[in-house]
């Protein structure tokens, strides 16, 4: 069952007209991001940020520890077989559902829904582009079910070379099975690890002025 999530909000720092949802990566929380959002909220002062936390589980690739996951993991590797193993889709789809209930309360308070963003860093990335794609509201543009609703979606999706964690090659994949669908995806490489950098964080804000302006 869907559980509701607690979050971190940033509010906007003039009149509210755009909402970016960021979703954090395993073991991490909302508060974890916060400074890094702060920033892009300072870039971007028409819009309220939200940071949800997910919930406290299992995860199978950690010996069964409970930790803050949007799903559980199984395994990680980095073959193309990967994208076609055995994934959580309960814990995905609950995840999704969370999610979109908060999308809902940001549509209810006035918010319309191609003015809002759904990303996130690594497993949060990975349920921001399945909200951004399979949502019933037509959500403007997303940062990895589809729907008609939302197949012009812009997605934004940058990946370190050096990624050890969620390695390189199947950032690529994802991006190539994406665009293969039709979705307008732009694929950033940025030389780190797993992690962010001030290079793809200002990706992120351009990205961001272009698609949920404060002028429209």
């Amino acid at each position: 069952m869907a559980s509701s999530l607690t979050t971190v909000v940033q509010n906007a720092r003039k009149l509210h007209t755009a909402t970016v949802f960021f979703l954090h990566g395993l073991g991490d929380s909302g508060y974890g991001w916060a400074p890094e959002t702060e920033k892009m909220g300072k870039a971007l002062e028409h819009v309220k940020i939200i940071l949800p936390n997910a919930p406290v589980q299992p995860v199978t690739i950690n010996s069964g520890m409970e930790m803050p996951s949007w799903y559980d993991i199984y395994a990680l590797g980095d073959t193309e077989d990967i994208l076609k193993d055995r994934v959580d889709e309960e814990g995905v789809l609950s995840s999704v559902v969370s999610v979109n209930r908060l999308i809902r309360n940001e549509i209810d308070a006035g918010i319309h829904s191609n003015r809002i963003v759904v990303g996130g860093f690594s497993q949060g990335a990975a349920i921001g582009i399945t909200v951004g794609i399979s949502s019933e509201y037509p959500l403007e543009k997303t940062l990895t079910m589809a729907t008609d609703a939302n197949k012009n979606t812009p997605i934004f999706m940058g990946h370190g070379i050096y990624d050890q964690v969620v390695p390189f090659r199947l950032g690529k994949l994802s991006h190539d099975l994406i665009k293969s669908k039709g979705y307008p995806i732009t694929f950033k490489t940025y030389n780190i690890q797993h992690s962010s950098s001030p290079e793809e964080t200002e990706d992120v804000i351009k990205f961001l002025q272009q698609v949920i302006p404060e002028n429209f």
